[in-house]
């Protein structure tokens, strides 16, 4: 193909990109107007039912304005070769190769959260502070823009230096190299996040002694659970909204539950959650995402392999000449419509280990703990609970609340 051609496909490949999203949105926010089901309608009252639909309208509607931006200013990007022309403009003060690809990746990430920050301060300043979930302050929104930064120039300056070695010496053999090098990578982050990267911005503290430890302390040693430390992490200071996870691989667990978890959830509901949490080590989710990845990203390095070195796809974005860095910008789009299926695979994975999780915690702990903590986990964020259900195969990593609900009912009345 000739680089009109290349153009020409990479913009059909964005637009129709957006067309599906825009219509999965849309089906997604008329449907969320539906009356709530009866076996829901002792969460909400009518007017906290009201509250959440304008909640979700509003996250619509952002949406919808910040996917057409987005969208607009790539096509414009595109067409009039604004890579291109990065591109040349920074070959004219830089000649070594890998760094004049970090260069560009670098101006391009810097130009990518100027046009971006603004669209996030309004989601977290407007959207989430209207509706009661933001504790975010304008400093430590500030701060963490700045930690974001240098995180990016350390960790990522180092590992994209790495690869773009590794391309530049090895040619089109790179890619197996490449995905041991990122493998690697992704590892070290499973074991040491919660340890390194968590706490440049949450405080993290080990759980207090008392009735909550020693209940989970309890549960996981009769399910023989490796845990090995429990930590509350400061949720609170960016969000009312509540979550929990563990990290670690091996023998050594650590579980981290947000302080608004602890505050809204009883002791029998977060033991709930961590049993859930804990099907997933037993049931092998955690490792199988890995390898599932692993595969995903090797997939995508040998198909980048076989397009990283041609000079048509250069010139398609603007360039007057073959450059790795710009190639790897249109393969990033190409691979668009490769990327969405291999997403509805691990989203439909993700959802079938949601359900394997939560029977995990019915039969080794009780479902109606963690039924009432999934309800007020929805409740408490708002949760869109009447989704399309081409939105929910699409982009949803869990199962509905009420499939979830049901399929527990299903369990508990056979146990």
């Amino acid at each position: 193909m000739n680089p009109t051609e290349w153009l020409y496909l990479i913009l059909g490949i964005v637009l129709v990109d957006y067309a599906i999203d825009q219509l999965l949105d849309y089906l997604n926010y008329k449907h969320s107007k539906t009356a709530l089901p009866d076996k829901l309608k002792d969460l909400y009252d009518e007017e906290e039912y009201i509250r959440s639909q304008k909640y979700q309208k509003a996250k619509s509607r952002f949406g919808f304005l910040t996917s057409a931006f987005s969208t607009i200013l790539t096509i414009l990007v595109l067409s009039f070769g604004g890579f291109g022309w990065l591109d040349g403009f920074l070959r004219s003060y830089i000649e070594n190769p890998i760094l004049l690809s970090l260069a560009f990746f670098g101006v391009l990430f810097v130009l990518s959260d100027i046009v971006n920050t603004p669209f996030s301060y309004y989601s977290t300043f407007v959207i989430e502070e209207k509706f009661g979930f933001n504790k975010t302050t304008l400093k430590t929104f500030i701060i963490d823009k700045f930690k974001g930064y240098l995180l990016t120039v350390i960790i990522g300056g180092i590992l994209g230096y790495a690869l773009l070695w590794i391309v530049h010496q090895l040619g089109a053999n790179f890619w197996l190299y490449a995905l041991a090098l990122v493998a690697t990578f992704m590892l070290v982050m499973n074991l040491f996040y919660t340890s390194l990267i968590l706490p440049l911005f949450n405080k993290l503290k080990p759980l207090e002694e008392g009735e909550l430890k020693d209940k989970i302390m309890s549960y996981a040693t009769g399910v023989s659970f490796p845990l090995d430390n429990i930590f509350v992490i400061d949720g609170s200071k960016r969000s009312t909204k509540a979550n929990a996870f563990f990290s670690g691989i091996g023998k050594k667990k650590k579980i981290v539950l947000y302080d608004t978890l602890i505050e809204k959830h009883s002791h029998e509901e977060l033991v709930a959650v961590l049993a859930h949490e804990v099907g997933h080590f037993k049931k092998k989710h955690i490792v199988l995402s890995l390898v599932l990845s692993v595969l995903q990203m090797a997939i995508t390095f040998y198909v980048l392999s076989l397009f990283v070195f041609s000079e048509s796809l250069s010139v398609a974005l603007g360039g007057s000449e073959m450059a790795i860095h710009l190639n790897f910008i249109a393969f990033g789009l190409l691979y668009t419509p490769i990327s969405r299926l291999t997403g509805l695979f691990m989203n439909a994975l993700s959802r079938k280990n949601e359900f394997e999780a939560d029977a995990y915690a019915v039969s080794t702990y009780a479902g109606k703990p963690l039924m009432e903590a999934l309800k007020k986990l929805s409740v408490s964020t708002l949760s869109n609970l009447t989704p399309h259900p081409a939105y929910v195969f699409a982009h949803y990593s869990h199962p509905p609340l009420l499939q979830r609900l049901n399929a527990m009912e299903a369990l508990t009345k056979e146990n």
